[in-house]
């Protein structure tokens, strides 16, 4: 048997209860898989693949004078009431210390009520106190557990009157992205599905056959969340990538199966019966399902390039969901049709005849089509326009992390920093610049450490530096600075540039030691470095492998270079978007207190390649869809113009609301507390609601009006590339015979 989406869905077809027994086993299997591995695979921590000066600098520590990285966090204990010698309040800080310390060695390895000279580190003000508990544990999940049960632990605690302890450090600020996070991905999963639901019964019209899409995405999601699972047991896994699993696979997994399924109905109404509209679906809409999601995982192929841990986590799970939303809408799909056959249409919320009439021609889509058509450059003039014209912002685009800052004000964590910047100048306490000397540690190197302090003085976001601390051997050092404020701020981000390309290099140059410059804000600089390195390796790769596969689909090399350019315009109109929302802050004040965007320094780092890699991708799906269409009235009628308007009347509807669910699901994402969260499920919701209007109503008719014949343009030195019937070349000469008697060439 020749395998292809046809054959497929006409062999799912004919043992629909095999196909599903099987499908439902595999999603048995995954929910399995995430039960027992999932909470284990999944990490907060953020690691590269290769060995950046940060890393180094870590690997050094741990090798040869602390060993594995352990983790601090501070109680701050603050008072309206009391001053922090008062007897009360002394007494609460020791049964507070107490009690952190009595849960146990393999939680806590100390608590520190006093700093290095033996006193209580008080405010200036005389009403704030810090206690520092050394964790026990080196792994950062591990320590963000331990970290809940601190909180809850100060919690049980009997407090003075106007006194209040809140903590903060590596660990408990962790453990509170990953509450919003979670939190994030419920209220997304909800609005998403709660949309789509009622855009798929307006665009459908029967409540089964809108149920279908849904299910047919959850089942992708749950086993894609499984099988990430799995792998999670070799490969470091993102607790971020559940939330993208979720979110692509939503988006996708629904689109494939209402492409599918609208197909299904449209061939039963044009006659055929179930088997044979199930056949013909497969292979026209099975057929495009199945080039439009290989476009997108070629598109994600390129965040696997970028050498850390959360790039390809995110790329692996997207990956994962979008092949499994493919193979579902190819197998499970058509079993379940076959099973239902025409109580898919049950639960009309439409008319009967508006349901059935798929060939109408005279309504919006073609009147949308006439008016662009008619005036194709005003058109394509006012549309290519719009969109630089929101793409401008992305020129001023600066880019780093959020931090404590940006999380919710009613947040203790937030409020300890606060706390800690304003009353101690300590923001950064938990997160200090480490200075890592390597060599030996002769006076010459003392010397020029004092140096280096001296230069240091001046910027303002670096404290005064720890004592220089020695290992055993006297050959490495580590001098750690602590910082005034956010670790991800720009601030902190510059004075580890300036460290390492002027202070370092003037204090240490010509003495024989070498010196790394490691810590939170070292780690997010050469982030930087490699995010600017990989992103034109990254376009490369899409927009070369994005070409390659178009034109061997369209045996055209005018419609790729057209749909690389359009999908460019969309991706640069998103980013420039991002920016005027987020860092310039410009927005219908209601839009903000409902998503509550707030004003930030700049855009995540790791955003603008992987919107890129996202959106070009689900860009494309909708031009394969549309062009499949297109294409297959050309085939049969050789009128560009007719053709143009015949693939925007019968996927217009479907695009657009294909595109809403879209739009929905990333909204909901967009509605979290998080700020990375946010900026993504804008950024996409913005890129697929512009693909869908102006993209593709506005500027793919009118680029094909003017293009004409040459759409189809292929130099005859590629005439060797292989003939792949994507979407209707079949069924169009199928019909064709059966208008002219013709035998169908084979």
């Amino acid at each position: 048997m020749k395998l292809n989406p046809e054959t497929l869905a006409r062999a799912s077809s004919r043992r629909p209860w095999t196909v599903v027994a099987g499908w439902v086993v595999m999603i048995v299997l995954a929910g399995v898989a995430s039960s027992a591995f999932l909470a284990d695979a999944l990490t907060t921590d953020f690691d590269f693949t290769g060995t950046p000066e940060s890393k180094r600098a870590a690997q050094l520590l741990e090798e040869r004078l602390r060993g594995p990285e352990t983790f601090n966090e501070i109680i701050v204990v603050n008072s309206t009431a009391l001053a922090a010698d008062d007897p009360a309040y002394q007494a609460y800080i020791a049964e507070l210390s107490a009690a952190v310390e009595d849960l146990g060695s393999d939680k806590v390895m100390g608590v520190f009520a006093v700093g290095q000279d033996g006193q209580p580190i008080v405010s200036q003000d005389g009403r704030s106190q810090l206690v520092t508990v050394a964790l026990a544990q080196t792994d950062l999940d591990e320590a963000s557990i331990d970290a809940v049960e601190i909180r809850e632990t100060i919690a049980e605690v009997e407090a003075p009157d106007g006194v209040r302890a809140r903590l903060f450090g590596q660990a408990s600020v962790s453990d509170d992205f990953v509450r919003l996070a979670e939190e994030g991905l419920a209220k997304g999963e909800s609005i998403g599905i709660v949309v789509a639901l009622a855009v798929l019964l307006v665009v459908i019209g029967a409540a089964v056959a809108a149920a279908l899409p849904i299910a047919l995405a959850i089942a992708s999601i749950a086993t894609a969340i499984g099988l990430t699972a799995i792998v999670g047991r070799s490969v470091e896994i993102s607790f971020f990538a559940v939330n993208f699993i979720t979110m692509i696979g939503l988006a996708v997994g629904i689109d494939y199966a209402l492409f599918i399924v609208a197909r299904y109905r449209e061939e039963r109404v044009r006659g055929f019966d179930k088997a044979e509209a199930i056949g013909r679906t497969g292979a026209t809409a099975n057929r495009a399902v199945f080039f439009s999601g290989l476009t997108v995982v070629l598109a994600l192929t390129g965040l696997l390039f970028v050498p850390n841990t959360v790039f390809r986590s995110l790329g692996i799970g997207a990956i994962f969901v979008v092949i499994l939303a493919m193979t579902a809408s190819m197998t499970l799909l058509p079993a379940i049709i076959s099973l239902l056959g025409d109580r898919v249409n049950l639960g009309r919320v439409r008319r009967k005849a508006s349901l059935e009439n798929v060939d109408r021609i005279g309504g919006f889509w073609d009147k949308m089509t006439a008016w662009v058509m008619g005036r194709p450059v005003a058109w394509l003039s006012g549309g290519v326009l719009l969109m630089a014209v929101l793409a401008i912002s992305f020129f001023s685009m600066e880019t780093g992390f959020s931090g404590i800052t940006t999380l919710p004000d009613d947040l203790d964590s937030k409020q300890a920093f606060e706390i800690l910047r304003d009353d101690f100048g300590l923001g950064g306490a938990t997160d200090p610049v480490e200075i890592v000397i390597d060599g030996s540690i002769t006076s010459e190197v003392e010397q020029a450490v004092v140096a280096l302090q001296a230069s240091m003085a001046g910027d303002p976001i670096l404290g005064p530096a720890d004592p220089l601390q020695l290992n055993e051997a006297g050959d490495l050092a580590l001098l750690s600075v602590p910082l005034t404020g956010d670790a991800q701020t720009e601030a902190a981000t510059q004075a580890v540039k300036d460290l390492r390309s002027d202070l370092v290099p003037a204090a240490f140059g010509g003495i024989g030691v070498e010196v790394f410059v490691g810590g939170t804000s070292a780690f997010n600089v050469d982030f930087f470095s490699d995010v600017s390195t990989f992103t034109p390796i990254v376009f490369a790769w899409v927009l070369g492998l994005s070409f390659l596969l178009l034109t061997v689909v369209f045996r055209s090399i005018v419609l790729p270079i057209k749909a690389i350019l359009l999908n460019l315009l969309s991706v640069g109109a998103a980013y420039g978007a991002i920016v005027v929302a987020f860092q310039d802050g410009v927005g219908p004040s209601w839009a903000k207190n409902i998503f509550g965007f707030q004003q930030v320094e700049g855009i995540e780092a790791w955003l603008p390649l992987f919107l890129f890699a996202v959106l070009f991708g689900l860009s494309m799906d909708y031009h394969v869809f549309l062009l499949t269409r297109i294409r297959e009235h050309y085939d049969r009628t050789g009128n560009n113009q007719e053709a143009v308007a015949h693939g925007l009347r019968t996927t217009g509807a479907i695009i657009t609301g294909a595109a809403l669910i879209m739009v929905a699901v990333f909204g909901g994402f967009a509605a979290g507390e998080l700020i990375p969260l946010q900026q993504m499920g804008f950024g996409l919701a913005i890129a697929v609601f512009l693909d869908a209007t102006v993209v593709r109503t506005i500027l793919v008719p009118a680029a094909m009006r003017l293009m004409g014949p040459l759409n189809w343009y292929l130099p005859a030195w590629l005439e060797w590339l292989p003939h792949i019937d994507i979407e209707g070349h079949e069924a169009a000469e199928q019909a064709v015979a059966e208008k002219t008697g013709e035998p169908v060439s084979t």
